[in-house]
């Protein structure tokens, strides 16, 4: 096959990744082989591929695939989530388009036609990723809502519930008015909105005066139940433990002592709404509040119900929580105006308020007081934490092991019932008095209650991070102990990033040890955020996403897939750069271009893994230059280094082969006349692109496929390649005689680009005490260094002028004269007000980041540019310097 002319990204990816699909090139199919598996974090079966998920992704990719090519069993699980939330609002919009709703049918007639969504448009995720080039099982792709997957959510809930590690209790969740559903953390952002913060007056109960509260939500005062003071202000110890009485409602509540108020905050008094706040949720359980007791003043809409007690004037029953489009009233500003009417509203401020709101539905989000499934994620924990400690796993980067300690040694019960229909049934039923039987299957759950009790089964679903936090296990199988579990389990590695770590890592970690006895993963590589170019967060809202698909159309998969390899560095996020993108499909032209010119000189695959023998310096050098590169490639590999890994095979590739090697062997296949050099080089150039294409092979997979194929006749495709093992050493020798070749010329280029020499002018070079060595190096490259770096000649005697530039170059100090070529004072002077400009202006910018309020204050993205500029001046300085002192 002749390589094309031109590279053409699109014309490969489609044909390659069909062919390994096919021919079930990414199906585990080495049973004698160390096993090596990687689970993908299940993508939303209604999402679609974003910039984060090809990061993640790529990442994982390149390690399968490294797997492979190391002769593993390897094994990347793949699958989506049902997304409960995501899918049943995209399904009930689409009824809602129809002018249908979700309650027009029954439970069973709306899952069906989830179903049938899921089956026409969902997944559409499944063909990006191919795009992408990822090397997953897809024979045996998994959902979340498989029967085979099912089974295992069940059996882990009702097991749970056996061992008293699950339960139902009424506490304060994420409440969803909108949806209708409690949400998960993850689910909800916060914003920050334009609000006011009033001020209270509540008398106290023996009429001897008032003590002021402030609030930004005055409605839910219709809720309070107590009012709390810091235990170490003064201005409140004789109060403590009277009561006032609560504007509006008449409720007597206590004053009590908190931590929790702040005395520099406000009146240092604050109203405590236990059913509608989290810290005050906590409050009220110190001072002695049942949940039970604990007042719910709000319905799942956000509308005002009656409390317990009765109290709440029957004027504001139904009112919505504050306004909403088409409502003349509300429950804020009516609680407001009476506060005012009665002579208890003191004053009111603007406020910029951090205000919770759902992702999804878009509606502020209501601490609620409702009864919900909760996991006693302490106990889990525990292990976990263990597991961790004791290095049974490996968080790399190591910075997140504090974060991470910090968490689950604090961990909360974590409610995992949802208000939904979409999604895994709880498997609990109630009997008519509120027994609950809890049972894998309704059979079961009978026979616990007895065949003449009525059972009503529970509605709710559970949340979608409670199955997802069975994927290591559940989908090899779990809890039948098939082979693939048994050989799979505990995966490898897992990567994710940052902002999963506990939402699902953690929770993988609990789940697995618990019912595996073991951890789920032997490491757990956290990756940052891809961020927009000026470092801000991506949104749809800011108008700054970049879509992945977009640029794998205009730059191909392999250059998208390698600047996602080249910007990972552990802890820290990724600036998008589409001009970086860009820069690496230069990248994979200039390998195409160089397997071009090797085809085209009867250059071709090799057929051994092994070094071929060499007697030129030149192939000596290039072979060794393999062996170090598959060294630093090992190293970054086992380390998880991707920015490394990547640096490393484009400097082998770019710089080493195709600038330098392929220049230097370049005439031997000048007019056909290859001889003695040609056909050696022809072979060591042979194995070393060979070499060069299985090394690249995990970042760059179609483009290295097809050039393997169209350098020769293969027995198998290079995914199935084997992983370089030259079995050869550095030669000493020949790296000092072509480090000594290369640093001339360079240094000689570099020189002649800062006087403004024009890069074809010839020069005589003088070395006046040369090295023994040196000279033999000299006398044998004469040829390269004439055509490379144009130099006419060496002498090694002084020279006899003045007007000189000089570079040092392995030891030895090499001299040019410049008389007739350049005005040498003239160059000083231009040289010496440019390294002024440049060092005023690094200074400038040195000063402007030592200004702790710039820092500070100014925007991050502002702080960052004044970094990188500085660097750059700095830099430019520097060189100016070197330059300027080259100068004889």
């Amino acid at each position: 096959m002749t390589i094309d002319k031109t590279f053409d990204p699109a014309a490969i990816e489609a044909k390659w990744y069909a062919h390994w699909e096919s021919t079930g090139a990414f199906r585990p199919a080495r049973p004698d082989a160390e096993p090596y598996t990687i689970v993908n974090p299940p993508p939303n079966v209604t999402g679609s591929l974003h910039i984060g998920h090809a990061l993640d992704n790529t990442l994982q990719d390149i390690l399968i695939r490294h797997a492979r090519l190391q002769g593993k069993d390897a094994l990347w699980v793949v699958g989506t989530d049902h997304a409960g939330i995501a899918t049943q609002m995209v399904v009930e919009r689409q009824l809602n388009a129809r002018q249908q709703k979700r309650t027009d049918f029954t439970r069973d007639e709306f899952i069906a036609k989830v179903w049938e969504w899921k089956e026409e448009s969902g997944g559409e995720i499944t063909g990006q990723l191919r795009r992408l080039g990822c090397s997953m099982d897809w024979e045996n792709e998994r959902f979340t809502m498989d029967e085979g997957f099912s089974k295992a959510v069940i059996k882990v809930f009702v097991e749970l519930y056996n061992q008293g590690l699950l339960y139902r209790d009424k506490r304060l969740v994420n409440w969803d008015p909108g949806l209708k559903t409690a949400i998960s953390d993850l689910e909800v952002e916060t914003r920050e909105i334009n609000g006011k913060f009033w001020h209270f007056k509540y008398p106290l109960e023996d009429g001897s005066g008032f003590i002021s509260v402030a609030t930004t939500r005055p409605e839910t005062m219709l809720a309070d139940m107590a009012v709390a003071v810091n235990p170490s202000d003064e201005r409140y110890a004789h109060l403590v433990g009277k009561n006032v009485r609560l504007p509006i409602t008449g409720r007597l509540i206590p004053i009590v002592a908190d931590e929790h108020a702040d005395p520099e905050l406000g009146s240092g008094a604050v109203k405590v709404t236990p059913g509608h706040d989290f810290n005050d949720f906590e409050v009220g359980k110190r001072a002695g509040f049942k949940s039970s007791e604990m007042f719910n003043m709000l319905d799942g809409e956000g509308r005002v119900v009656q409390t317990s007690d009765g109290l709440i004037p029957q004027e504001y029953i139904g009112q919505y929580r504050f306004g909403i489009e088409g409502e003349p009233t509300n429950a804020r500003k009516m609680v407001v105006e009476a506060m005012d009417a009665l002579g208890f509203l003191e004053k009111v401020e603007d406020r910029v308020i951090q205000t919770p709101f759902g992702d999804r539905s878009g509606q502020v989000i209501e601490p609620w007081l409702t009864d919900q499934w909760y996991v006693d994620a302490e106990t889990l924990a525990k292990p976990a934490i263990e597991a961790v400690r004791s290095g049974a796993i490996d968080i790399v980067p190591k910075s997140w092991e504090k974060t991470y300690f910090n968490w689950m040694e604090n961990i909360q019960p974590w409610c995992v019932s949802r208000q939904l229909w979409w999604g895994h049934q709880i498997p609990a039923w109630f009997d008519a008095d509120g027994k609950c039987y809890v049972a894998e299957t309704e059979e079961a759950a009978q026979a616990l209650a007895g065949t003449d009790v009525e059972l009503t089964r529970d509605p709710d679903v559970l949340d979608t991070w409670f199955s997802s936090a069975l994927w290591p296990f559940g989908t090899l199988g779990w809890p039948d102990q098939t082979t693939e579990l048994d050989r799979h389990y505990p995966n490898d590695v897992l990567v994710s990033g940052f902002d999963i770590l506990f939402f699902w890592d953690a929770r993988m970690a609990m789940q697995g040890i618990h019912f595996m006895k073991e951890v789920p993963w032997k490491t757990l590589y956290l990756h940052g955020l891809v961020r927009a170019a000026d470092g801000s967060k991506m949104s749809k809202s800011k108008g700054n996403t970049v879509d992945p698909l977009g640029l794998i159309d205009q730059y191909g998969a392999d250059a998208l897939r390698f600047f996602m390899a080249a910007m990972e560095s552990q802890g820290r996020d990724i600036k998008m750069d589409e001009s970086r993108v860009a820069g690496y499909r230069n990248f994979a032209t200039k390998l195409w271009n160089a397997a071009r010119f090797a085809q085209s000189n009867g250059i071709s695959g090799s057929h051994s893994i092994h070094a071929p023998k060499a007697e030129l310096a030149v192939n000596r050098w290039i072979i060794g230059e393999v062996v170090g590169t598959v060294e630093k490639l090992n190293k970054a590999f086992a380390e998880f280094r991707f920015d490394g890994m990547a640096d490393v095979i484009y400097h082998m590739v770019f710089d080493q082969f195709c600038d330098w090697y392929l220049e230097l062997i370049k005439p031997a296949f000048v007019d056909g006349e290859k001889g003695e050099m040609g056909a050696e080089s022809m072979i060591v150039a042979g194995w070393v692109l060979d070499q060069i294409l299985v090394m690249l092979h995990p970042f760059m997979p179609f483009i290295t496929e097809e050039l393997w194929h169209a350098l020769g006749d293969r027995p198998y495709d290079i995914i199935h390649a084997k992983w370089p093992e030259p079995n050869a050493t550095v030669d000493a020798d020949a790296v000092r005689e072509i480090d000594w070749v290369i640093d001339t010329i360079s240094k000689t280029r570099s020189f002649k680009a800062e006087l403004n020499i024009p890069p074809g002018a010839r020069l005589t070079a003088n070395i006046a005490d040369p090295q023994p060595s040196t000279i033999a190096i000299i006398e044998r490259q004469a040829a390269a260094l004439s055509r490379l770096g144009r130099i006419d000649s060496f002498a090694f005697t002084p020279v006899e002028t003045n007007n000189v530039a000089q570079i040092v170059v392995g030891g030895d100090t090499v001299v040019y004269a410049l008389d007739g070529i350049i005005d040498l004072d003239a160059e000083r002077s231009r040289i010496t007000k440019a390294i002024e400009a440049a060092a005023k202006e690094r200074d400038a910018l040195a000063g402007r980041l030592s200004n702790a309020s710039f820092v500070e204050k100014a925007k991050p993205e502002a702080v960052e540019k004044a970094r990188a500029d500085h660097a750059e001046k700095a830099a430019e300085a520097e060189r100016l310097t070197a330059a300027l002192a080259r100068l004889g």
